[in-house]
């Protein structure tokens, strides 16, 4: 190319413009000059292996027969080969046994569907979806305490919260049993309908008992995609506050002692911590203002 004379111009470029557009080095152009120059091919740089790949796949099956255990990967084998003396480096172990089909066999990968979502988990309103997890704090005499709270996606607002040494189905129910009595004034049945509820794939959610008692209150379940946290992200957004602002902060004697301080604390946040998203406003002043053009609409 850079013996080639440009049509246009009917000149030719020089090697280190040449290469400056190319984004190359000049020094490949001499060593493959110099290479043509001896007659010699270009090769791979760096040590060169004593055995040939037939060669030390021979010895790849005298270490598998050898062993006495089954199902050994190739960085066993690569181990076993340096400990007899044979010099090679883990990807070529790996690509040999690949090739002979020598690796053992593993779980095949789960095949999940599509992971996007379609849309947002931001509704325009408040009461339209809610988010509900649970995090885990220690505490002196009861141990690993959990909380579980439900946040309303629209306005980041906790609208129930509560903490036990028993992380079952029936104690992740009372969050949302909290945030029903809240906003809608009584726990009746359909008394919600028009609520979602984004929740993960935890027992306690996908639990018969659960789910029967949002279908009860007209609630639609709305599961997460498995091992996809960011479908659930307004609370877990909001638990890493809950975390950095009073979990982490504080030692806890007993799960009492939690509950008093969540629910102290859920105060402070829903009418003082400010979201950026909402113009650094805090979530109940914004679900007043919602609610209100609502009305007046």
């Amino acid at each position: 190319m850079i013996a080639e004379r440009a049509a246009s111009v009917n000149r030719s470029f020089g090697v280190r413009r040449t290469m400056r557009l190319l984004g190359r080095s000049r020094s490949s152009v001499y060593w493959c000059r110099a290479l043509a120059r001896d007659g010699l091919e270009p090769q791979k740089r760096g040590p060169k292996t004593a055995y040939t790949d037939a060669e030390l796949l021979s010895h790849i099956r005298e270490v598998l027969d050898a062993s006495a255990f089954h199902g050994e990967g190739h960085r066993k084998v690569w181990a076993r080969l340096r400990l007899k003396g044979i010099r090679t480096s883990k990807q070529r172990t790996l690509r040999l046994m690949r090739e002979a089909n020598l690796l053992a066999p593993g779980q095949p990968r789960r095949v999940l569907g599509p992971r996007v979502h379609d849309g947002s988990i931001i509704p325009a309103m408040p009461n339209m979806m809610w988010g509900t997890d649970g995090t885990g704090v220690w505490t002196e005499r009861d141990g690993l305490v959990t909380v579980f709270a439900a946040i309303d996606h629209s306005t980041a607002e906790c609208v129930g919260i509560h903490a036990t040494k028993y992380a079952n189905r029936f104690e992740a129910l009372e969050p949302i049993r909290q945030g029903v009595r809240a906003a809608y004034g009584s726990y009746a049945a359909r008394v919600a309908s028009g609520l979602i509820v984004r929740h993960d794939n935890g027992s306690q959610y996908v639990s018969r008992h659960f789910q029967s008692e949002l279908a009860f209150l007209g609630i639609e379940s709305s599961p997460s995609f498995v091992r996809s946290p960011e479908g659930n992200g307004c609370i877990e957004r909001f638990f890493r506050t809950l975390k950095e602002q009073l979990l982490w902060v504080r030692n806890f004697v007993d799960a009492e002692d939690v509950r008093r301080a969540v629910t102290e604390w859920i105060r402070l946040y829903n009418e003082h911590w400010l979201i950026e998203r909402h113009g650094h406003r805090p979530p109940a002043a914004v679900r007043r203002e919602l609610l209100a053009q609502k009305a007046s609409a």
